[in-house]
């Protein structure tokens, strides 16, 4: 079976009326699902956040890991157990509950709303870039590097109203991580580093206690979803290319949180299983409540095909028994199919609020395992 859908791959994948970008099987091992588990370590994912001091200066934040030696200090770095902590509290906050039909009441001077504001300014300035003539580009539209060369222009301009009078000079290391969270403007596409680009933003912003416990829930169903549809907008609107991507072997020619925060939703459901996402009438009926179904109703929009011929993995992933063992996979692939991987977390950089220190190195928790291969049964 799998070399029969690796061979439909092969006959389909520069199909035309695909509307994204797929990329072909890494040529080195084409029958080979790619893993890396050259680093079996374990980091910490239990750090209380909202307890940690504050920076006492701030600093613009610069790259770190700039070999395949600085890794394993990488995943042992005060920075990457912040970012593990912030990424399954969110998880936590999703279990079992759908986005609400009804938008709950945001203060209007509650940082959700400020992130909600920020988010709509930064969709509403695709308006100001349409798509130049691509006769002769299949991937990639110049005037994403217009929209890019806004954002950069005026990051500080969008950041500041986040922020409360004394908390302004951290504006330096925040600007990084939000203008490096929609794609690449050079090479005109976007990926999983992107979108942890978006989540280190918000564990600065959880950090720096501007986004407080009590905020977690909304910014979950409110500011995520809202960041993955932006997302999106551009990848259709000036066609990204997959940063990265393992192409058929992947999970996602883009983004992977989604799937794994999507999963914590349907934990539990009564009628939703992993098989269902097949169905295209019920991915479209509960797409707007569920991360999960909205990311497979997306697929579904843009590549054409049998689904196990464009989204293996997804489609291998829908024999799984329970959404239970699907959101904790999909955590094991995370870990290694992302944060473990040097192409992808090169480009983050290390200030005072995300810190790339070492002084715990000999100190090594086990909340995460890093195992390179998700196993769906345990």
């Amino acid at each position: 079976m799998e070399q029969t859908i690796q061979q439909s791959f092969r006959q389909n994948a520069a199909n035309p009326l695909d509307l994204m970008p797929r990329m072909p099987p890494p040529q080195s091992s084409a029958q080979k699902q790619p893993s890396e588990a050259s680093l079996d370590v374990a980091v910490d994912a239990g750090v209380d956040l909202g307890s940690l001091p504050l920076p006492g200066e701030y600093k613009e934040p610069t790259r770190a890991i700039t070999n395949d030696a600085l890794m394993s200090q990488w995943l042992k770095s005060p920075a990457l157990s912040y970012i593990l902590t912030f990424i399954s509290q969110l998880n936590n906050e999703f279990v079992g509950k759908p986005i609400p039909k009804t938008p709950p009441i945001i203060d209007p001077g509650s940082i959700v709303h400020h992130l909600q504001n920020l988010l709509a300014t930064l969709n509403a300035w695709i308006a100001d870039f349409p798509p130049q003539d691509v006769s002769m580009q299949r991937f990639g539209n110049k005037a994403f590097r217009s929209w890019v060369d806004r954002l950069e222009e005026r990051a500080v301009e969008v950041i500041s109203p986040l922020l409360p009078q004394h908390l302004l000079p951290a504006t330096v290391e925040l600007v990084p991580y939000l203008t490096a969270a929609f794609g690449h403007k050079t090479r005109l596409d976007y990926g999983s580093g992107h979108e942890l680009s978006f989540v280190c933003f918000l564990c600065c912003l959880r950090i720096l206690k501007v986004v407080e416990q009590k905020d977690m829930s909304l910014v979950a169903f409110m500011i995520l979803p809202a960041y993955f549809e932006l997302a999106r907008n551009l990848q259709r609107t000036y066609t990204l290319e997959p940063a990265g991507s393992h192409g058929v072997w992947g999970l996602d020619d883009h983004q992977f949180l989604c799937y794994f925060w999507g999963a914590a939703q349907l934990v539990n459901h009564r009628n939703l299983k992993p098989k269902s996402v097949l169905q295209r009438d019920i991915v479209d009926c509960y797409a707007q409540e569920f991360m999960y179904l909205r990311a497979i109703q997306y697929i579904y929009e843009v590549k054409s095909g049998p689904f196990h011929e464009h989204s293996p993995m997804l489609y291998d992933i829908t024999g799984v028994i329970s959404w239970s063992k699907v959101n904790s996979g999909m955590m094991k692939m995370y870990v290694a199919e992302v944060i473990k991987k040097f192409p992808v977390v090169q480009h983050i950089p290390f200030g005072a609020i995300l810190p790339f220190s070492h002084a715990n190195e000999s100190i090594i928790p086990t909340s995460f395992s890093t195992d390179s291969t998700p196993d769906y049964t345990e």
